[in-house]
């Protein structure tokens, strides 16, 4: 053993004083988020340096509690920095809250179907008509349309304690908003025909300061003011959504960027924007490209141009424009880079956000 390597702890030493297998340290070193002090340049063998137990015991942790590697590797970047570890963990925290929250609801409709007469249950909402109709223009855009795809071609209802989460997509682009409501009965889901939403968007716009919003196994039943919708929900299991919400919320964008709805939406229908056109099963799309310069300023670039090695990401403009019309006047961009989703989120409102799938440029 060498001097440098005398003052070093082993691999194994490492692995006993912080919770984690050696084959846990190897992958950590391998991924770039716990390398070691020194590596034998002939056996390969890892020796740590004291100051490392910290760090791999907080990697131990979060590795208990299910953290993404992405979140780990976050974590220790700002370890020095507890208002940011903070927000991983409660981010970490929301995303476990909502899992459990999914699994009851599985575990219930698995119920369903094994005894269907002991688990009818009835949910009941009362929510803002105002909040209920602005949540419905935001996510409406979003339905799919594609007859191939009936699952998609609803508006999802996702109730919990709390509120529900409304949610759209056609799986290039998915919009979600959340209403807070006061809530009687269990967390259900229940997927609304694109029909039956239509309809409820215009009984909303009836006076009345409070919507009622009624969920059984098999209807679902909206109130205003005295008048009444009533509708099946669409027989299908609409796509896990919080699977991509998730890795949203696993680490924080490398991008947030506050833009003027109504300005960016003037320079995409502009007449001298650059635009370059994809075809999608059989129908060409025209694309722009979102780009940021030396400043961070958000900026359109010729989408056809050979990149200069900074950030450009690729849209489909009317998906665009269509996320800008349903988020507002003022609003946050989320990039992370060029085939990573870009995020449209509401300044002053983070539960209502579109996000989008980019196009390779």
């Amino acid at each position: 053993m060498t001097g440098v390597e005398s003052e070093l702890r082993s691999i194994g030493e490492l692995a006993r004083a912080s919770g984690l297998s050696v084959s846990a340290l190897r992958f950590y070193d391998r991924s770039g988020v716990l390398a070691p002090a020194r590596v034998d340049p002939v056996t390969g063998y890892r020796w740590y340096a004291d100051d490392q137990v910290g760090p791999a015991r907080l990697v131990a942790g979060l590795r208990r509690v299910g953290m993404p590697l992405a979140g780990i590797a976050e974590a220790l970047r700002h370890r020095r920095h507890p208002a940011e570890v903070h927000r991983l963990l409660d981010a970490h925290l929301r995303r476990l809250e909502d899992g459990l929250a999914d699994a009851r609801r599985e575990l219930s409709r698995i119920r369903s179907l094994i005894d269907p007469e002991e688990t009818i249950v009835t949910t009941r909402l009362v929510l803002s008509r105002t909040d209920l109709a602005a949540a419905v223009d935001a996510v409406r855009f979003a339905v799919g349309a594609d007859p191939e795809l009936p699952v998609l071609s609803g508006v999802l209802l996702d109730v919990e304690a709390a509120g529900v989460h409304l949610v759209a997509t056609d799986r290039h682009r998915l919009a979600v908003a959340r209403v807070g409501a006061t809530v009687d009965g269990p967390p259900v889901r229940a997927l609304v025909p694109v029909a039956a939403a239509d309809e409820l968007r215009a009984l909303l716009d009836h006076d009345g300061a409070t919507a009622e919003v009624v969920v059984t196994a098999d209807q679902v039943t909206f109130s205003v003011a005295g008048r009444t919708l009533a509708t099946a929900g669409l027989p299908y299991d609409f796509p896990d959504h919080r699977r991509l919400l998730g890795a949203q919320l696993g680490a924080a964008p490398a991008y947030r960027i506050p833009v003027d709805g109504a300005a960016l939406r003037a320079a995409l229908t502009a007449d001298d924007v650059r635009v370059c056109h994809r075809t999608h099963g059989g129908v060409a799309h025209p694309v722009v490209a979102l780009g940021l310069d030396r400043d961070g300023e958000l900026r359109l670039v010729d989408p056809a141009a050979v990149g200069d090695g900074g950030l450009r990401v690729g849209l489909n403009r009317e998906y665009l424009l269509d996320a800008l019309d349903a988020g507002g006047s003022q609003l946050v961009l989320e990039l992370d880079g060029p085939i990573t989703p870009l995020a449209v989120r509401r300044a002053d409102d983070a539960d209502v956000f579109s996000i989008l799938m980019p196009v390779r440029l």
